[in-house]
């Protein structure tokens, strides 16, 4: 099996440390490895550096040679220009699907997560691996059980129980939920049938080739293009002329939506996994206790709880009586806002455009 792991994101939640220039899945937020380095060391000893591919956009290609030196080139595949996630998905499909269109690949999306389980995460992608190899007209998706009533995170709702693969339980599929309200997200952490979607799916390419064609006929003619000219010497200049052209769409819109729930299982697990794409959700992911400060360099605070401060400078950074607060501080951006303001991070960055401070962004 062939492990994708998308890493093209630019991340404006977790402004000002993920810029353009430098997303957050290039840095080192946790520990001393990058969040892409992190991505890719769970995956070990399980599958080798050969099984490995990373996709990414142009601007990033450079950084993802340094930051990961043993990954072979060739399985670097990159982005002309960022096109949302349904021409991302679809680029990877239509590569794969003239190179390997019958062998399983797992499409991991998102190289900013923490899986604190790993062991079992590398079982649980084999497990999927083997209901593909079994049925290759199907995609099992991988979803977390969910630790609290999360509104920042879609939900997979699965059925009842169908089969057990190496004591990970298979589901089947019912259907998707994107950030539900706090009371629907209540409900189904008590009804047992939902969990966290993750965006990890394992399937063939010639499947989900076929998906692309049945579901975005417009979106699949282009890629055709990319698909037919792949492994040719025109395929650089028909990637850099076709993909830029195509329509930005996600994935969800392009293909799941219209999924028939039959052609899908679900493995709802517990791996510890959290989304960090955010900076509350990374005071989540890191905290013991939802009172508890988090730090990361040379930080004071007295008198403070639930609140997470990250000082990416050599001044020291105080905090007095602050409550569930967050404080980011590097070289050239101070944030200073409540856990609850996250949301409007994004629409701050994208108002720095054409300003005087769109270098900042």
């Amino acid at each position: 099996m062939k492990v994708i792991i998308f890493a093209g994101g630019v991340g404006t939640r977790l402004w000002p440390l993920s810029r353009k220039h430098t997303p957050k899945q290039f840095e080192k937020i946790v520990g001393d490895k990058s969040m892409l380095q992190i991505a890719v060391s769970k995956l070990f000893p399980e599958f080798k550096w050969e099984d490995i591919f990373i996709s990414t956009g142009k601007q990033y290609e450079e950084i993802v040679k340094d930051q990961l030196p043993k990954l072979p080139v060739k399985n670097i595949i990159v982005e002309p220009e960022m096109r949302d996630v349904g021409p991302a998905v679809g680029l990877i499909t239509a590569l794969f699907a003239k190179k390997n269109p019958n062998e399983p690949f797992a499409l991991l999306w998102g190289s900013d997560h923490l899986v604190r389980n790993e062991q079992l995460f590398r079982k649980v992608l084999r497990a999927a691996e083997k209901i593909i190899l079994k049925d290759p007209e199907k995609i099992v998706f991988i979803g977390q059980k969910p630790r609290f009533a999360s509104q920042n995170l879609g939900y997979i709702e699965f059925g009842k129980q169908i089969e057990e693969i190496d004591e990970v339980p298979v589901f089947s599929f019912a259907g998707f939920e994107y950030r539900p309200h706090l009371s629907i997200a209540e409900k189904y952490i008590k009804d047992g049938h939902h969990a966290w979607n993750l965006g990890y799916f394992v399937t063939t390419p010639k499947f989900l080739w076929k998906l692309f064609e049945q579901f975005s006929p417009e979106l699949h003619k282009k890629l055709k293009e990319i698909h037919s000219a792949y492994q040719t010497n025109t395929y650089e200049k028909i990637l850099k002329t076709i993909y830029p052209t195509i329509e930005k769409i996600s994935f969800d819109n392009a293909i799941l939506e219209k999924l028939d729930p039959s052609c899908a299982r679900v493995l709802s697990v517990d791996i510890g996994w959290s989304d960090i794409g955010a900076w509350e959700a990374l005071k989540e992911a890191l905290s013991e206790r939802e009172d508890e400060n988090v730090t990361k360099g040379k930080v004071m605070l007295e008198d403070s709880s639930d609140t997470l401060v990250f000082n990416f400078t050599n001044q020291l950074t105080v905090g007095i009586d602050l409550e569930k607060m967050l404080v980011i501080n590097t070289e050239d951006v101070i944030l200073v806002c409540p856990k609850d303001s996250v949301p409007k991070i994004k629409k701050l960055v994208e108002s720095l455009s054409g300003t005087s401070n769109e270098h900042l962004t």
